[in-house]
């Protein structure tokens, strides 16, 4: 696709997300349905984990990251807190923050929006870090991971967590002794369910064996399709949900960046990603293109597609998309409503299947904590 035709499909992307602003039931129709729902996901729930484990959640979470960190500008609290109510309001029940996003600052954010619906949501969070810096390294010994409980308890304003994550696994702290304590903070009931962030399989199973996990979070998309190889695998046999972050490939999926994308450096960590620069998105680009096509003749974004997708590969993934603006909230929040035939979904497999994806996700620091 040349310039002139990338800046056409920026343009409609920008009218398309008007339409959804201008009207608020607007979704997706799907032509194998027999009704369309007042709300994007016609009330769609999964499940992440089993047995004890179990526990049910909306078809698409809320990943908070980027109202507060690491997306370039910082907008509105106020705003933020109304989105995210609003995400409730649309059917989210699954919201996911970190003491590593901002450091701090969006548990605090996630914690004031929801306290008035607490017991209708779920909030998930993560410990890992020094200090809650990824940048100073890892640190999951227990006496850091119980701090960082007691700190994430006040900062979302609660008591209990609903699902804990193990940010980045830690390979100084024996993993019987990071699932021992997560373990003993469900006893105490300050914690509900355990999950691992970027481990590999041993882990999993390491972890498992000593407080089973209700799920694994980890990047996945259509660009980043390497947990298709073992741990969505080791999921599926252990009963343990799969929640992709990044789903949309930090916007790149969403087809609104493009070569010429300025980022704010100082809170957003594309810039220094292979990825997004301007020679790996030019050349990344036929993916929107065969998503495109796809979408143009169902009446579905290239977002919505690539949603679609990843809940089409296995019942118990549960995306988190992130964004900051109602528009996009809409639009993803409608990708749960398409159901993919057969054929359909094969088709579109074997076509981003012969795509090489062009850059890597992580560099330096962030590439050694998520080397599985």
């Amino acid at each position: 696709m040349d310039n002139n035709n990338r800046r056409r499909f920026l343009k409609a992307g920008a009218a398309i997300s008007s339409a959804f602003l201008l009207s608020p039931t607007l979704g997706l129709t799907n032509t194998r349905s027999e009704k369309r729902s007042e709300t994007p996901t016609d009330s769609k729930k999964r499940v992440l984990g089993s047995g004890s484990q179990r526990l049910e959640v909306s078809a698409l979470g809320l990943g908070c990251m980027g109202m507060s960190y690491h997306r370039s500008f910082v907008p509105d609290r106020k705003a933020m807190i109304g989105l995210i109510r609003k995400a409730h309001d649309l059917g989210v029940t699954f919201f996911d923050t970190a003491e590593a996003y901002g450091p701090l600052v969006n548990e605090e954010l996630v914690g004031e929006a929801l306290q008035p619906i607490r017991k209708n949501v779920i909030i998930a969070t993560k410990f890992g870090f020094i200090d809650g810096k990824p940048s100073l390294g890892l640190n999951s010994r227990p006496e850091n991971i119980r701090k960082v409980v007691e700190h994430s308890l006040k900062s979302l304003r609660t008591d209990y967590i609903d699902l804990l994550y193990q940010h980045r696994v830690d390979p100084k702290v024996p993993m019987d002794d990071v699932a021992g304590t997560v373990k003993d903070l469900i006893t105490e009931g300050k914690v509900k369910f355990f999950g691992l962030s970027e481990a590999n399989a041993s882990n999993i199973r390491k972890a498992h064996a000593v407080q089973p996990l209700t799920a694994l979070q980890s990047e996945y998309s259509i660009m980043t399709r390497q947990p298709e190889n073992d741990v969505i695998k080791v999921c599926e046999e252990l009963g343990i949900g799969f929640v992709p972050y990044s789903p949309l490939s930090r916007a790149l999926l969403s087809g609104y960046i493009h070569e010429r994308t300025k980022y704010i450096a100082a809170n957003d960590n594309r810039p220094t990603l292979p990825r997004y620069q301007k020679d790996a998105i030019i050349a990344n680009w036929p993916i929107i293109e065969i998503l495109k096509d796809f979408g143009d003749h169902r009446g579905l974004t290239v977002a919505q597609v690539a949603l679609a997708w990843l809940m089409a590969q296995k019942p118990f993934i549960v995306p988190i998309p992130g964004t900051t603006k109602l528009a996009h909230l809409q639009e993803n929040m409608w990708s749960a409503n398409y159901t993919f035939t057969q054929e359909e979904l094969q088709k579109l497999t074997a076509d981003l299947s012969k795509i090489k994806i062009v850059g890597d996700r992580y560099t330096g620091t962030a590439a050694q904590q998520t080397n599985k």
